[in-house]
């Protein structure tokens, strides 16, 4: 019977189906021999964020023939070895589109709308100083949306921005066509930088755009800007980011991913600044955008039966290189 292993958390009902037309088995390749003796005879690999589909991993396992990656994103799968050891990589890029972009909005909120939930009936002089010091700088409508990458999430983002009057700047390696431009205005990625008020950042895992944002591009930006990165943490700086965050106070940072590790070491430079908010990789989490990308397991099957694959990697992934 095929053998397909599943070595991170997946959907239930997704890994149910599978399991009704093979075998699967959750184990991860630091189980050590166990992964190994399964490895052996594993034709079907289920991976999501921090499994490394390397060479060192392909040659464990002699048999496999295709790799689903439950997600958008493959740094974490060298895509290069894998076609030369003739193994499909497979993942869902229209998964979770709506929920990073739920994330994005209610992390903007967080940073306008200063509130309070109550527990208990307050002191009248509570309530009133309460209703004073509350009070938000800003309204949307006030600050330019910049997003850097308009692709399907960062044109999402722009709708949004739209829905709340706000004037849009973005910035995308690609020619967009005018149909999806909306009310955004594409320019420079100078001036990106420097006209946003609030930058959002959803550009890709292409290699280029590792250390994206460093101090030089920092210090691009308004003083008093928010970054907010819901994309890859390499795209940032972090040490450059901190530096930058301690001598402008006034700048705020919203990062939901992180380079070079997660979970984050004790020493991560952002680690305790008070304008900068960090949460741990959240943007894709709601239950339907879960399920949606543990729906890979139909086009690996479908791989593993001999089908052309749905979702096959970009080819730009090919054309530039896995260096990650």
């Amino acid at each position: 019977m095929t053998l397909v292993l599943c070595t991170e958390d997946y959907d239930a009902q997704c890994i149910a189906w599978l399991g009704e037309r093979c075998e699967v088995l959750r184990c991860a390749p630091t189980d050590g021999s166990l992964f190994d003796d399964l490895a052996q005879r594993a034709e079907g690999l289920l991976v999501r964020t921090y499994t490394r589909v390397d060479a060192d991993l392909l040659a464990r396992m002699p048999r496999l023939r295709v790799v689903g990656r439950a997600g958008v994103a493959l740094e974490n799968i060298d895509a290069l070895a894998c076609r030369e050891r003739g193994v499909a990589v497979v993942h869902t890029p229209n998964s979770n589109t709506r929920a990073v972009v739920e994330f994005f909005t209610a992390v903007l909120m967080d940073a306008l709308r200063p509130r309070v939930f109550l527990d208990d009936a307050l002191e009248p002089e509570d309530w009133h100083a309460a209703r004073r010091e509350l009070v938000g700088e800003w309204e949307a409508n006030e600050l330019t949306l910049g997003i850097l990458g308009f692709g399907r999430i960062g044109s999402a983002v722009a709708r949004v921005g739209e829905a709340l009057d706000m004037p849009i700047l973005y910035h995308d390696l690609r020619e967009i066509a005018p149909e999806r431009w909306g009310s955004a205005k594409p320019v420079s990625f100078e001036r990106v930088l420097a006209e946003s008020d609030v930058l959002s950042v959803h550009v890709d895992y292409r290699a280029s755009n590792a250390g994206l944002l460093g101090a030089p591009e920092f210090e691009r930006m308004k003083p008093g800007a928010l970054l907010i990165n819901t994309s890859r943490g390499f795209v940032i700086d972090a040490a450059a980011l901190a530096t930058h965050l301690r001598a402008h106070p006034d700048c705020r940072a919203i990062l939901d991913v992180h380079d070079p590790l997660e979970p984050i070491p004790g020493d991560y430079p952002l680690l305790g600044l008070p304008n900068a908010s960090l949460t741990p990789h959240l943007a894709s989490g709601t239950v339907k955008a879960k399920r949606d990308m543990s729906w890979v397991v139909c086009d690996l099957w479908g791989v593993l039966q001999g089908e052309l694959a749905q979702n096959p990697p970009p080819a730009w992934l090919y054309e530039e290189g896995d260096s990650l």
